[in-house]
């Protein structure tokens, strides 16, 4: 079976630092679950190949298996782990980097054969089931693992076809909306660019919106399609979860990384804190440090 066969590429080349020998192509092994991780997830295919993992994005929780791929649309923040692993049976997956101008190459080699864009602004991430043809087009790609002269000439052609299964697939609409430049998706992922570069200023809706091109209502309306949260809870998102990663480094420094990230006021930092991750800070950083020493 081609899963069972992407299990095996994936358990015999995955590395520590998760890249191969295939540019944009990263795996991804566990061997435990592991406590909820702040990361981003970018324009993206990922798909699991064994265990199972979820993720939080602002309030919603999302769950895929073994057999699910994954697509995300804009650098979203997210908390992720996988739920199912162990040395048996680890957990296993693979990403692949999506670039809006390749996929924007695709779109231009058959625009009269795809269905509409869809909505003006699709959700940033969809989980589905992988059909047959995409994932026998990731293993292939992964088979080239085993004969590494041929990655060269190969690889690129099998990223294009994997991007064509993508923008004729289930999940289409988001992966066509980020190909296109002038798309609301494209607007919305510049702010929300902006937002994650510059996440310790305050910033004015009204003014992102103008630069978007889009009423203040539409933006609000867009940005909430996109990543489920308005911009303000963006922003709150990146600044708690950027304040996890430096506290895990520095678990006695909690009044110094909350005013890095941003927050003029300790206790309202420990109060959003806690909201957000169950914990308060100092006892937070303590359990993920412990857990990274063992």
């Amino acid at each position: 079976m081609l899963l069972d066969e992407l299990r095996d590429l994936i358990d015999r080349y995955a590395r520590p630092d998760l890249s191969c020998a295939i540019d944009d192509v990263l795996l991804f092994r566990a061997e435990r679950p592991y406590p909820p991780t702040p990361t981003t997830y970018g324009k993206v295919l990922t798909i699991v190949a064994q265990g199972a993992k979820r993720f939080a994005l602002g309030d919603r929780i999302y769950e895929f298996r073994a057999g699910h791929y994954l697509v995300a649309s804009v650098d979203l923040p997210v908390t992720s782990h996988f739920t199912e692993a162990s040395p048996g049976a680890p957990g296993l997956g693979v990403g692949l980097t999506l670039h809006p101008s390749a996929v924007a190459d695709v779109l231009l080699a058959k625009p009269g054969e795809l269905p509409d864009t869809g909505p003006a602004a699709p959700p940033g991430l969809a989980v589905s089931t992988t059909p047959p043809e995409l994932l026998d087009a990731v293993v292939r790609l992964l088979r080239l693992l085993d004969t590494p002269r041929d990655i060269t000439v190969l690889a690129p052609l099998i990223k294009r076809e994997i991007l064509w299964r993508l923008v004729t697939g289930e999940q289409g609409a988001i992966v066509r909306q980020f190909g296109l430049p002038d798309s609301s998706l494209s607007h919305i992922a510049r702010a929300v660019r902006w937002i994650r570069d510059n996440y310790a200023r305050t910033f004015r809706v009204e003014e992102m919106a103008r630069q978007a091109g889009m009423s203040v209502s539409t933006f609000h309306r867009s940005f909430q399609a996109v990543t489920e949260m308005s911009p303000i809870q963006f922003q709150k998102q990146i600044r708690l979860q950027q304040a996890r990663l430096l506290l895990a480094a520095q678990p006695g420094d909690i009044a110094g990384v909350s005013r890095r990230v941003g927050y003029d006021s300790p206790s309202q930092f420990s109060r959003e804190y806690r909201r957000q991750f169950g914990e308060p800070p100092s006892q937070d950083a303590a359990r993920l440090h412990a857990f990274e020493s063992e």
